[in-house]
């Protein structure tokens, strides 16, 4: 029973062609049964987010051919397309591959916690529908766990890797709490909308949008709750600002030195924290000669971006490790399964033929032949029946030379010297 993973990912294709392979949730339904109808699937889960779609199954004969052609077949894409843009794993480099997806260390940023979830999500899906057996339950089970642990003993998750974050981790150090903080977002672009909802995860409750066009000002302040402003009304609602953010095209400073020295006076001198996201740089360099305005720059904030990234990166070595016993004790599990399927097998097989060969004789002592004869033929057909297909295994050892068959058959048999 082979396991396959087939994956497209931001790493292996663009965007064009990530978002041909997508699955909605109303096509990841019909096809997890299609795999299963179409290519004998016996267990499946499909991964759809927007940076990655990728299938794991589990069939009998299922070929990697076979799982590329479908997957082309399904969302009508040229097979060519796919195999220039995606990669395949099977057996134990697909567990590590789907344990390595899940702790984050396969993610655009490194570390990221959202995947954990969509991982977690696709598997409820196939779950639901009947897709998930004993194999992938402990498989997604045992991942989910080391995802887990992966996040609670390292520091891949805990730092900024991104300019928007760090600028509202810097902000947590600065303030007790980000609650009760009033906050000026200057432009409306995607870097300040990423800020934004940052914010909004750190309870932020009062944010002012200013935007050179309102229409965009109001799309983003609308689910925060906030105020929408013009670029030409900043100056008299400075000061209510405990902390701004700036990130437009503008080819000219927005805020001057003069501007945020009025409203720090407004302010009693109260301080303010400034974050200059824009190449052309929005806020004047001299803001930061004052007293009671901190500046930070997107180089500053790049610094602490780059600190973070090798900080991740020596998390990500620890995981890594973590990663490697999660997988060697899922295939030693596995391993476990197979042997006691094995030998369930073998009883039942042995037990078929001991039926058969009973039913036999009680029909011949039956029809009134000698008992003798009966239990003499009996003997010898289930003596041969037991030896068969030892002695055939013995055979072909001793014709091929193969010097270790010989000794495990010798000490499975009891036929060891003593």
């Amino acid at each position: 029973m082979a396991l396959l993973a087939l994956g497209i990912n931001h790493n292996t294709a663009p965007v064009e062609v990530r978002e041909k392979v997508a699955f909605s949730a109303d096509a990841q339904l019909e096809a997890l049964l299609s795999l299963q109808s179409e290519l004998g699937s016996q267990e499946s889960v499909i991964l759809s987010t927007c940076n990655r779609t990728e299938i794991y199954t589990q069939s009998e004969n299922l070929t990697h051919p076979a799982l590329m052609a479908w997957l082309a077949q399904f969302h009508s894409v040229e097979q060519h397309t796919l195999q220039s843009n995606s990669y395949i794993y099977e057996e134990q480099d697909a567990i590590r591959h789907l344990m390595r997806v899940a702790s984050g260390l396969d993610s655009l940023v490194l570390g990221e916690p959202q995947i954990l979830g969509q991982v977690k999500q696709a598997f409820v899906c196939a779950k639901d529908s009947g897709m998930v057996g004993s194999r992938f339950e402990r498989l997604f089970q045992q991942t989910f766990s080391v995802a887990k642990k992966v996040r609670s003993d390292t520091d891949i998750g805990a730092n900024a890797v991104s300019v928007a974050y760090a600028s509202v981790q810097l902000a947590k150090h600065i303030f007790s709490s980000l609650d009760k903080i009033n906050v000026l977002l200057i432009g409306a672009g995607e870097t300040i909308e990423l800020v934004a909802r940052h914010l909004s995860e750190q309870k932020v409750q009062s944010m002012m949008v200013a935007n050179r066009t309102l229409a965009r000002a109001q799309e983003l302040a609308a689910p925060l709750g906030a105020k929408v402003l013009t670029l030409a009304q900043i100056p008299e609602h400075l000061a209510e600002a405990d902390m701004v953010i700036s990130s437009t095209a503008s080819q000219l400073p927005i805020l001057g030195k003069g501007v945020v020295e009025r409203a720090l006076k407004n302010r009693r001198h109260q301080p303010m924290f400034l974050v200059d996201l824009a190449v052309p740089r929005d806020i004047e360099a001299e803001v930061a000669e004052l007293d009671d305005a901190y500046l930070y720059t997107v180089d500053d904030l790049q610094q602490i971006v780059q600190q973070n990234l090798a900080s991740r990166q020596s998390a990500a070595e620890k995981a890594e490790a973590m990663i490697d016993v999660a997988v060697r004790d899922f295939v030693q599990w596995h391993d476990a399964q197979a042997s006691m399927d094995l030998v369930r097998d073998y009883r039942a097989q042995s037990e078929a033929n001991k039926q058969k060969l009973q039913e036999r004789a009680l029909k011949q002592l039956a029809d009134g032949k000698n008992p003798e004869e009966v239990i003499v033929e009996l003997a010898n057909k289930l003596t041969n029946s037991l030896i068969h297909a030892p002695t055939q295994a013995i055979k072909e050892a001793a014709l091929s030379q193969d010097n270790n068959s010989l000794s495990l058959l010798q000490r499975a048999l009891g036929l060891e010297k003593i």
